[in-house]
């Protein structure tokens, strides 16, 4: 009759056996395996260890085995299992890598899996893999653009600045137009969502209309000042103004932030800013917009309101717009900037450099 291994253990083994068996990070496979040699080396046989923990018995005799065999490193590393070899060398893998950096195929403008396959001889999901593991994605392209303003550095450190330590006894406006917002009707109705379908709603549409929404986000307090208007010429600039102003206590300082556009820098709208000498207009660098804080909440009225919406008329659209400034007016909450100045500068050095290396 063929007798197990059996199993002597040092006091320091033991003690780590022990701690391998009942350590909570330890995985489930090794725990059972310390289990499996603390039970041999107290003489017990594998058919009653396999008894006592519930598996089989040439489980045991495996795991037994490997201890006697090589120690604790035995138990805590699987074995080497048996595979295929690599169907594909590294000189392959390479060549498929340079192709999708450093070439274009001859008709079109990117790689797809497909047109790669082609040109290498190797299959579609090989393609896949190898892209997967590199991590290249030609199949997307990011847009972006940096500022050329020669004052960027100083815009910049400004506006930061008045979303961080904004100025005592003074209010903070980011303000911008969302124009031309369009009225549209679907030309069928929609299905609504349900149980396994998501909703639908046709491709096309019915314009009825468009509408310009002057916003005003109050830096500190998350509240927004909004009214829509059919233009947003300088005329229309200043009415908004004049509702800021009218909405703000007398005693305070109001900084407005805003973009580039020429409305904004009108003579009228300068001669406007002469005459309430509490206004102070702070212009974002040329070319980015991003910085204006109330961009944050064109996105979210774009997203919850006016993208799926399905607007009759134009008076339909207003509402639709004023009833979503007095739901978030109830319960606002201001956009948080965590983004240092410096850090923006350098990210733009870096990206300065790459293009002039190119």
């Amino acid at each position: 009759m063929r007798h197990a291994v059996p199993i002597t253990l040092t006091q320091v083994e033991r003690s780590r056996l022990v701690a391998l068996s009942t350590g909570r990070r330890v995985s489930v496979r090794v725990n059972e395996r310390a289990k499996i040699v603390l039970l041999a080396s107290e003489g017990f046989e594998n058919i009653e260890i396999a008894s006592r923990l519930g598996i089989t018995r040439q489980k045991v005799g495996r795991w037994r085995d490997r201890y006697a065999d090589s120690g604790l490193r035995g138990i805590e590393q699987d074995a080497p299992r048996p595979g295929r070899n690599r169907s594909i060398d590294k000189a392959t893998i390479k060549e498929v890598v340079r192709k999708t950096l450093e070439e274009k195929p001859d008709n079109a403008t990117h790689w797809s899996r497909t047109r790669m396959s082609a040109a290498t001889g190797l299959s579609d999901s090989t393609i896949g893999r190898i892209w997967k593991s590199h991590g290249l994605k030609p199949h997307l392209m990011s847009t972006f653009k940096l500022s050329n303003d020669k004052q960027f550095a100083q815009k910049l450190e400004d506006i930061i600045g008045l979303y961080l330590s904004p100025p005592e006894h003074a209010v903070v406006f980011s303000c911008d137009e969302k124009s031309q917002i369009q009225a549209l009707d679907r030309t069928q109705p929609g299905l609504p969502l349900k149980k396994g379908r998501c909703g639908t709603m046709t491709h096309d549409y019915k314009r009825n209309g468009t509408t310009s929404l002057f916003a005003a986000l109050n830096t500190a307090s998350g509240e927004v000042i909004g009214t829509c208007m059919t233009k947003h010429r300088h005329q229309e600039w200043i009415k908004f103004l004049n509702t800021i102003k009218s909405r703000v206590d007398a005693d305070k300082e109001v900084h407005i932030i805003c973009d580039n556009y020429a409305t904004h820098k009108h003579a009228k709208v300068k001669a406007w800013q002469k005459r309430n000498k509490r206004f102070h207009f702070h212009f974002t660098p040329t070319s980015a917009s991003w910085m204006n804080m109330v961009e944050r909440f064109f996105r979210d009225i774009t997203e919850n309101q006016l993208r799926r919406g399905v607007f009759k008329s134009q008076q339909e659209l207003v509402e639709a717009i004023e009833q979503y400034l007095n739901k978030h007016n109830e319960n606002p909450k201001p956009f948080i900037w965590t983004a240092k100045a410096s850090d923006i500068l350098e990210k733009v050095k870096r990206g300065r450099e790459k293009l002039n290396k190119l």
